[in-house]
């Protein structure tokens, strides 16, 4: 075989005007920056390519630079699909202002969508979505009103409702792995995910269009390890090579983010104490020994910081949806990462796991809540987030712990000597009359018997059959004016409501330790 390898900008002339255009990576890792960077240059150069169909599995970028902010240009995109756009506010602008037809899935149907793709099949049908804002008789995954075409069909298959997703056929892709031999099989040694590349590059062969993949290095024809070989040569078109690239956004390269080496637990620094460690210690007091659990982005990723500073990280199986397994994994820049990870898994097999029930507890974020127990995590003001892999993971875990503070929008407030003081109330209430968009159903989840707990700064709540249940309070607050006062709605007060632990507004290990260990964690 004759390895084809361009330029950056070489690659770039490739994308043609019109195509179903798919990028690889996963928030700020296994990014291919280098040819994004050159696409978006012949952009400005040339008005080429325009109109194009841009589908990203995860969000892409860094908030506001970087990623597929780099392709956020009118005329350049005219449709997106994507399951988050967080890290990419400038499009997530275009498509709130409706200048692109935006269509958000849940992020397992869309790794799966291209193994679906690339065995020619329709779609994915699934019951993830179904009560949600991903359901038809709801928005059915369009966010805007542009997005006029359906792609989420309700369907019925042996008695049961079900959820059609497709997607438009890809006609080329940009990928990123770490190593290229002479004949164009792609390692990712260095790669902290392998995300769904190899579904990727199988779909745009079999559909007959074109693979390139940006790589830090070229190597001797039949020199990688076939176990770390994740796209064989001959789904390879052309290959960028970038002995720059970062493994993410900020980290040039570290060995123990892959795998090859492993540094001691404690090395990683406790955060410092903040309302949002209090929050994150809190929800880490949910965790039992021996169980799996998945842990989403916001102030559920500062827990493994929590259980590096307890010790208590050998005691369950930290999880992130993008393939990672065991370990302690980052946040920020750095999420969907982990130091010292057990496996690293390509993601349509890690959400297979999550649909099907696997997940012993998920934590997970929120923005809005309602009497019902409905969480808003995706719509909300300005922002139209979409629901990464929330959708798949609430509706599927046994237990469920949602984290975030009780107010938002310059909320002042401060852990001291074993309480909370709050300085300045926030300005936006989070606990509403009605959620602006159902991205987890309360209802659903009480039907199916799933454990709720939302945590704040200030009070714990459960989700019980009738509704939400205060049932524990921070020492140092008020009850009526912080708590209830704070909130759209009344909820009931438990007979036994009780302080939050004051260990947690304290700095210094809490003994997590002791609690896991503990005969059913005291649950």
């Amino acid at each position: 075989m004759s390895l084809s390898i361009l330029t950056a900008a070489e690659a770039a002339n490739l994308v043609r005007p019109d195509q179903v255009l798919v990028v690889g990576g996963n928030g700020g890792t296994g990014v291919p920056e280098a040819i994004l960077e050159a696409l978006e240059t012949r952009f400005h150069d040339t008005r080429s390519p325009s109109n194009l169909t841009l589908i990203h599995v995860t969000g892409i970028g860094a908030v506001t630079e970087k990623g597929l902010c780099r392709l956020a240009h009118e005329g350049m995109v005219s449709r997106v699909f994507g399951s988050n756009f967080g890290l990419q506010l400038p499009l997530m602008k275009l498509i709130v202002e409706n200048r692109v037809a935006g269509y958000n899935l849940p992020q397992g149907v869309m790794s799966q969508m291209f193994r679906a793709q690339a065995g020619k099949m329709p779609g994915v049908v699934t019951h993830v979505g179904l009560g949600t804002y991903m359901d038809p008789r709801q928005d059915g995954g369009r966010m805007n009103a542009r997005a006029e075409e359906p792609f989420v069909e309700l369907t019925e298959l042996a008695g049961r409702e079900w959820l059609f997703y497709r997607m438009p056929l890809p006609d080329i892709c940009i990928l990123r792995g770490t190593s290229a031999d002479e004949d164009g099989y792609i390692a990712m040694e260095h790669e902290a995910t392998t995300r769904e590349d190899m579904s990727i590059a199988q779909a745009v062969h079999n559909n007959g269009g074109t693979v390139i993949v940006q790589v830090k290095r070229l190597v001797k024809r039949g020199s990688l390890h076939p176990q770390l070989v994740k796209i064989p040569g001959f789904l390879v078109d052309h290959v960028v090579v970038e002995p720059e690239q970062m493994q993410t956004y900020t980290t040039g390269y570290d060995p123990a983010r892959c795998g090859e080496t492993r540094v001691p637990i404690s090395s990683i620094a406790p955060d410092p104490l903040t309302e949002r460690r209090v929050i994150a210690r809190r929800a880490a007091m949910e965790l039992r020994s021996d169980e799996v659990v998945n842990l989403g982005v916001g102030v559920s990723a500062m827990i493994p910081n929590v259980t590096a500073e307890e010790g208590i990280e050998d005691m369950i199986t930290l999880t992130v949806e993008a393939g990672v397994i065991g370990g302690v994994p980052g946040y920020a820049r750095e999420f969907g990462t982990a130091y010292n990870p057990r496996a690293i898994i390509d993601q349509p097999y890690q959400f297979d796991f999550y649909d099907g029930g696997g997940l012993d507890c998920a934590f997970l974020s929120f923005a809005e809540v309602d009497p019902e127990g409905n969480v808003n995590v995706t719509r909300f003001g300005d922002r139209y987030d979409g629901a990464g892999g929330f959708i798949d993971i609430t509706q599927n875990a046994k237990r469920l712990v949602f984290s975030g503070t009780l107010t938002g929008g310059g909320l002042r407030c401060a852990p001291a000597e074993g309480e909370m003081k709050i300085t300045t109330e926030g300005r936006m209430r989070k606990f509403v009359g009605k959620v602006g968009q159902i991205s987890f159903n309360g209802a659903q989840a009480r039907a199916k018997g799933q454990e709720v707990t939302f945590v704040t700064e200030r009070a714990v709540f459960r989700l019980e059959a009738d509704g939400l249940v205060l049932v524990e309070v921070a020492p140092g607050v008020r009850l009526r004016e912080d708590v209830l006062d704070q909130m759209a709605f009344a909820p009931r007060i438990s007979e036994t409501l009780k302080l939050m632990e004051a260990a947690l507004f304290r700095t210094g290990a809490m003994d997590l330790k002791t609690r896991l260990t503990g005969e059913n964690n005291g649950h």
